[in-house]
């Protein structure tokens, strides 16, 4: 664990979950450009990637990549939309699994996340930031994720850094930048 990190009191975390949760409330957009490090022990480097997200309440997730490569990754109305430099294909998100990450991704994304029944959470703090640690109950999703930490700038209510870390211990971090919330976004984005 960092050494700057403390953990929060209980009063902290009533606070920082009741700010959350309002805010999450008035989020209907969120557009915002990512930088996507996925760290594996056995590479010497990190590979990196970079794009767009747009988001739309209540459950409207568009995965841009531009950099290396094209792809984009829609979620909308219970399927993803998968476009890989032109080859697209959809897949039927229906399974209890895959609605679980849909609604892990789009939960991550708005800040939605305080769900007690799914995850075990603690919550964190720094000079720059409020963490949570969300460790997945659920024995399917801990096959796949080990852990999710969360980074929400203490001056911001919405996320700023994702971090996925793996049951083998790699991980991905996702971190936002330049991000506009409530601003219109056309429908015709989450079309593959």
């Amino acid at each position: 664990m960092n050494a700057q990190e403390q953990k929060m009191s209980a009063q902290e975390i009533v606070k920082f979950k009741e700010t959350i949760e309002n805010q999450s409330k008035n989020i209907k957009t969120i557009k915002t450009d990512f930088v996507q490090i996925k760290h594996m022990d056995f590479l010497t480097k990190d590979i990196e990637t970079s794009g767009k997200m747009y988001f739309k309440s209540p459950n409207l997730l568009n995965w841009q990549y531009t950099k290396p490569y094209q792809y984009s990754i829609i979620f909308k109305n219970n399927k993803v939309y998968i476009n890989d430099q032109g080859n697209k294909s959809t897949v039927d998100a229906k399974s209890k699994i895959f609605e679980k990450i849909n609604k892990l991704i789009v939960g991550s994304v708005s800040g939605n996340m305080f769900d007690d029944k799914e995850f075990d959470i603690s919550y964190f703090k720094t000079k720059e930031h409020y963490i949570t640690k969300l460790i997945p109950k659920t024995a399917s999703i801990k096959k796949m994720i080990k852990q999710i930490d969360l980074y929400f700038p203490l001056k911001d209510a919405t996320v700023s850094e994702v971090k996925l870390i793996e049951s083998s211990g790699d991980y991905t971090k996702i971190i936002f930048k330049n991000k506009v919330i409530n601003t219109k976004i056309d429908d015709s984005v989450f079309t593959n």
